[in-house]
């Protein structure tokens, strides 16, 4: 837990237990993405913070897409049939590694990567000892 930190700008950073509030699809030529608001469940501390973030459907970036709707446990009846239902998404729960990330002068919160629910009591105690804390890898992808 004393991993997740707050900076004096707002921006949370560590691992979190959280559940999607909200999931929008926002259309860009270049670069279509879900702009997602997690509510943290826990660290205790963090209870009432929420973390938003996007998700890219690029080409390139799907497989992160993919990897949030499988720890997820995204119905996967509409994953198999690649579909993604905005409302199915909110209420699921998992873990994010959340991060700041800098870009020129300005800052924007990263979803580093994720973890299905069950492996939080595992990410929490294990930390500490093991760099990226095991299945949370971190990412040198900019999440803008």
């Amino acid at each position: 837990m004393h991993e997740a930190a707050t900076n004096g700008d707002g921006f949370l950073e560590g691992r979190f237990l959280v559940r999607v509030d909200r999931a929008n699809y926002r259309w860009h030529p270049q670069r279509p993405f879900y702009s997602i608001r997690f509510a943290v469940l826990e660290p205790a501390e963090a209870r009432s913070r929420t973390i938003t973030g996007k998700l890219y459907c690029t080409s390139k970036a799907l497989w992160r897409l993919n990897w949030f709707l499988r720890d997820f446990d995204y119905d996967s009846d509409l994953l198999n049939r690649e579909e993604l239902d905005e409302q199915a998404l909110v209420g699921l729960r998992g873990i994010v590694h959340a991060s700041r990330k800098r870009f020129g002068d300005r800052c924007f919160q990263n979803l580093e990567g994720f973890a299905p629910a069950t492996e939080w009591a595992t990410a929490t105690n294990n930390h500490s000892s093991q760099p990226g804390g095991g299945r949370l890898e971190q990412s040198d992808d900019l999440q803008l």
